[in-house]
């Protein structure tokens, strides 16, 4: 590999991208989620038992979102976090809960669709929301268990005021081995088990002449959204932050190489993507529930024929000599 200087790293672009980013997933995300929670306490016995997979998704967006004002602050006063160490480490908990639960739970539903799909017969009467708020919890144990060591590395740096969502520089090595065990455990395996359910999923439905062709459009709709959440949010995270900390433990090692500046930077826009999980996950609301997509169109109508009317004004009901 070439050696070049290790030119200093551009924070400034942090600081730049991250907060107009987080104040957007903050709006859409609250009320997006806001709204699809309402629908899902006013209609809990007709959407079935995923949609107690469906709220707990919710209640990890929220949780996070939540987060988000602080961070925001954080990178508007030049990345000084003035909330004190214990919050910094609940604020970093925070997202690692968020992002790691969202995928167990969007695993939780590929793996239910799948089973309602492929074995329809064998499930039928079988899974019950007993089921679903148990797997849930297990759901919230695993995640909380693979983020809690996380807690225990260094998170500020004193003299600086920072806090880190990774560690301090003195932790690197131990934490880089720590977050590519947590990558795969956390993210490949989940990952592989919901392409293996929807790729089985696709090809029963395909083969298939007597399915529903509202079951097969959901179930391809949902499937595009899952792609999307995982191609956009997920895995750019997961390269670039394991990336970016093998750049930072190469440094300390005394090599320098062209790309550090650059794998930093990415690594910044894939904390940006990652947040937008919060904000994109409420489609999954849409393509568990018919009556949701249908409630919102209704409303979407609405809002349309209102928009029309303030626009045309008078014209939009009739001519003047109508309304004299």
């Amino acid at each position: 590999m070439n050696r070049t200087g290790c030119s200093k790293v551009s924070y400034d672009f942090a600081r730049d991208f991250l907060p107009p980013v987080y104040i957007l997933v903050f709006i859409v995300g609250l009320l997006a989620n806001a709204f699809g929670l309402k629908f899902l306490r006013k209609n809990w016995k007709k959407v079935g038992p995923v949609n107690v997979f469906v709220l707990n998704l919710g209640l990890a967006d929220l949780l996070y979102l939540l987060t988000l004002p602080f961070l925001v602050v954080y990178h508007f006063t030049r990345s000084e976090w003035i909330f004190g160490d214990a919050f910094c480490k609940i604020t970093r908990f925070c997202f690692n809960i968020n992002l790691y639960g969202s995928i167990g739970f969007l695993t939780c539903i590929s793996v239910f669709r799948y089973l309602s799909i492929v074995h329809p017969m064998r499930v039928r009467g079988r899974l019950t929301s007993t089921h679903s708020v148990v797997i849930s919890l297990v759901v919230w144990l695993l995640v909380s268990a693979q983020s809690l060591p996380d807690m225990f590395f260094p998170k500020t740096y004193h003299k600086k005021a920072k806090c880190f969502d990774t560690t301090t520089d003195d932790y690197m090595e131990d934490y880089l081995k720590y977050s590519v065990g947590w990558t795969v455990s956390g993210f490949c395996l989940p990952f592989l088990v919901t392409v293996g359910c929807y790729a089985h999923v696709i090809v029963t439905l395909c083969r298939s002449s007597s399915t529903d062709r509202l079951l097969k459009q959901r179930s391809y709709k949902l499937l595009l959204v899952l792609l999307l959440l995982f191609s956009v949010c997920y895995i750019p995270h997961h390269v670039y932050r394991n990336l970016s900390l093998w750049s930072r433990v190469v440094i300390r090692r005394g090599q320098c190489h062209g790309w550090f500046n650059r794998a930093y930077m990415f690594k910044q826009v894939s904390r940006g993507l990652v947040s937008l999980n919060s904000a994109l996950n409420p489609l999954v609301y849409l393509h568990v529930s018919e009556e949701l997509c249908t409630q919102l169109r209704t409303l979407l109508s609405r809002a349309k024929l209102c928009l029309r009317r303030s626009t045309n004004g008078p014209s939009a009901h009739g001519s003047v000599g109508d309304i004299y």
